[in-house]
């Protein structure tokens, strides 16, 4: 049995980032990655084109700022980059290969006994944690909805962490489901090959310019604007930019985007050529979809239209609770925390999650540095 101080359950940027706040602290740590590389996520299941949707001073991760000459939007392999240099210089050295397939508090010993599986050789080791921290974020497993007859499906179906690019797609009927920023850029990429590309939105979207919503947070950070007031401002300004979306199927939701985001954790699609294409009849707009057939699709409505791809851009799901057998103090069913931000951090008996808030890189920053500072206090009190 090994005993530890902190134990970090991933390690993605909310992991890293919690290590090196705790390392900053001088407190000890040890962290753990199921995968064979830290950010997996960004290495090996984003798409080419990917860059960060926000200004690169709102994704900063704690104590390292971007070198000179990083673009104002970050590119997928600049931001890997930044998180290989992030563990270099803070000395984090993930364990790979480590699965953990249990975590149970011991109210007896007042730690956290944790079962770990080397997944190269299937050996399994005992820890215990005084604080144990759940880095393994929202997007742990890809989520595919049920659609009625999508196992019947004979051409390719494949989740939005699949796709790379749309070179190999050129001539294709494809069909992208889901509306968010991936779906959107994946259709646009898609289009741009010369995919004959379709979307699927089932819901009210807001769509922003990446300089609209960089203002929007601008002014409520730095000027003190209302985010009411703000997303008015927004709202106005992306309607006679992009004009009025709704009759080519897009319509907006009834609260603007920043309040959106803070109140559902739902980002407003930063455009990079979709609604474009979409006022052009280049790319499709389809509300939902009746069932798939072997190779064709039925949308409500009854139109019928022959596919040979679908790319699901359906987000992700949690998987904490497949292991983390109580912790009803801080995760809900759904695995995603009960409480809401910015104290949806913080749980009972030294457990902290990092990475959950829905408010992406700044929201792990914000993460990190409350469960180090909150570990740092409640050891000075043991202590005293």
């Amino acid at each position: 049995m090994e005993e530890v101080v902190v134990l970090i359950v991933g390690a993605g940027p909310a992991g890293l980032a919690t290590a090196a706040c705790l390392a900053q602290r001088h407190v000890p740590y040890v962290i753990v990655e199921r995968e064979s590389c830290t950010a997996s996520l960004w290495r090996h299941r984003a798409y080419d084109r990917l860059k960060l949707h926000l200004a690169k001073e709102f994704c900063e991760l704690p104590h390292m700022a971007y070198p000179m000459g990083t673009p104002t939007y970050v590119p997928r392999d600049m931001f890997v980059e930044y998180l290989d240099s992030y563990t270099d210089q803070f000395g984090i050295r993930p364990r790979y290969h480590t699965a953990i397939e249990s975590a149970i508090y011991d109210g007896g010993m007042n730690r956290w006994s944790v079962l770990a599986q080397d997944t190269d050789t299937s050996v399994v080791t005992r820890l215990t944690a005084q604080f144990l921290v759940v880095a393994t974020g929202e997007n742990s497993a890809a989520s595919i909805p049920p659609v009625p007859g999508l196992t019947k499906f004979e051409g390719e179906a494949i989740h939005s962490s699949a796709y790379k690019s749309g070179r190999a797609y050129t001539g294709k009927n494809v069909l992208v489901v889901g509306a968010g920023n991936s779906g959107m850029e994946i259709a646009y990429d898609l289009a741009m090959h010369g995919a004959h590309t379709s979307i699927v939105v089932r819901s009210p979207v807001h769509i922003m310019t990446k300089e609209l919503i960089r203002f929007g947070m601008t002014v409520v950070q730095n000027l003190g604007l209302t985010v009411t007031t703000a997303d008015s401002l927004l709202v106005m300004a992306a309607n006679f930019y992009f004009g009025d979306l709704s009759k080519h199927g897009i319509t907006r939701p009834k609260i603007g985007p920043l309040l959106l985001k803070s109140q559902t954790g739902r980002s407003a699609v930063i455009d990079v050529g979709t609604a474009r294409l979409i006022k052009g009849g280049v790319i499709k707009v389809f509300q939902g979809i009746s069932k798939i057939n072997t190779d064709s699709i039925e949308f409500h409505g009854g139109k019928q239209i022959p596919f040979d791809a679908i790319v699901f851009a359906t987000g992700y799901k949690s998987t904490v609770n497949t292991w983390l057998k109580n912790g009803e103090s801080m995760f809900k069913d759904d695995g995603f925390p009960m409480k809401f931000f910015p104290n949806h951090w913080k749980g009972e008996n030294g457990l902290y999650c990092a990475g959950f808030a829905r408010r992406g890189l700044a929201g792990i920053a914000m993460d990190a540095k409350n469960i180090a500072d909150h570990i740092v206090a409640t050891m000075d009190q043991v202590s005293c």
